[in-house]
């Protein structure tokens, strides 16, 4: 129940931090763009883990988690660091 409220209230942060209106000052843009990116390569590699412990028990639980939080910043990195 707890890991579902958390894997909400993340998921809702990364969505909304792509909704920030984009500058005119290339300053700006670069520094809001860096934020993009650390945010989404984080809040994957949170929302992964979260994900990952989920699945199986024991020692498959920890290689679960330690897969969905590779996997998931990975992912969350591609998707907001691009271009």
């Amino acid at each position: 129940m707890i890991k579902r409220r958390i894997l909400a209230l993340v998921s809702t942060a990364v969505l909304m931090a792509g909704c920030q209106s984009p500058s005119s000052d290339p300053q700006v843009q670069a520094k809001e763009h860096e934020f993009g990116c650390m945010a989404g390569t984080v809040g994957g590699a949170i929302v992964g883990g979260l994900v990952g412990s989920t699945i199986g028990a024991g020692t498959g639980n920890v290689l679960a988690v330690g897969a969905g939080i590779g996997a998931g910043g990975y992912i969350g990195n591609r998707l907001t660091c691009s271009s």
